[in-house]
């Protein structure tokens, strides 16, 4: 599958129904950045500024590991038969997807043992964001949010997945870009509402809706999976 217009819009989307599982991951970051700021960042504007920099951040990063992964998987298709590589890929994602809205909805954590293995990685890279902390400027926000893009993230993982289907680096890039272009109004939200935003995006029928709607994505590409295998055989 390469990447087009309705993926682009599904990954903005995905960035949208996660949320509730930003809230759960990053909500208490955001909210240590709006008043881990130096004191001279003292108006709401000038946080806002400060939040909006640490999710540019957060966003390159997740636009960096597409490329990479969409690249990877364009390099091993490759090297084996393109058709069959494409098809086990969006397979893949599309069981991932599953995966991500049972997890989103609560009705079974899988994705929590990936968070795990992503944990042993993080353990490495965190100690270096704590170097930009308390936030003294725009840059250290970003480089900041440049660190915590690579959190240990379910939801993550699944999308970083789905940008292997996307055919190449550079879309992997722009289908990671899309989904964190999604992100980016709950975690503005966060950053201005702080615990009251947190708290309602972490109502279980908001997570149960989400995680739905997910699932529903994922049926939607077992359709467009089979639909393809029939024209394929």
């Amino acid at each position: 599958m390469m990447i087009d217009e309705f993926t682009l819009i599904s990954a903005f989307i995905l960035g949208l129904l996660g949320a509730p599982h930003c809230a759960g991951m990053c909500g208490g970051i955001v909210g240590a950045l709006s008043v881990g700021c130096q004191p001279a960042v003292n108006t709401s504007s000038q946080r806002l500024l400060f939040v909006i920099a640490y999710n540019i951040g957060r966003i390159s990063s997740y636009v960096i590991a597409g490329m990479l992964v969409g690249g990877f998987a364009a390099l091993a298709t490759n090297l084996i038969a393109l058709h069959y590589a494409q098809l086990v890929l969006q397979a893949l994602a599309a069981l991932f997807m599953l995966f991500l809205g049972l997890y989103l909805g609560g009705w079974w954590p899988v994705l929590s043992r990936l968070e795990k293995l992503g944990g042993h990685l993080w353990k490495l890279i965190e100690p270096v964001g704590r170097r930009f902390i308390p936030i003294s400027s725009l840059p250290s926000a970003f480089m900041l949010g440049g660190i915590w893009g690579w959190l240990p993230c379910g939801l993550v993982y699944s999308v970083l997945i789905y940008s292997a289907t996307a055919g190449g680096a550079i879309e992997g890039g722009l289908l990671m870009l899309g989904f964190g272009a999604g992100t980016l109004p709950a975690m503005v939200l966060l950053g201005a509402a702080g615990s009251r935003g947190q708290q309602y995006l972490q109502k279980i029928w908001v997570r149960r809706i989400a995680g739905g709607l997910i699932i529903l994505f994922a049926f939607r590409m077992v359709y467009l999976l089979i639909q393809e295998l029939a024209v394929f055989g």
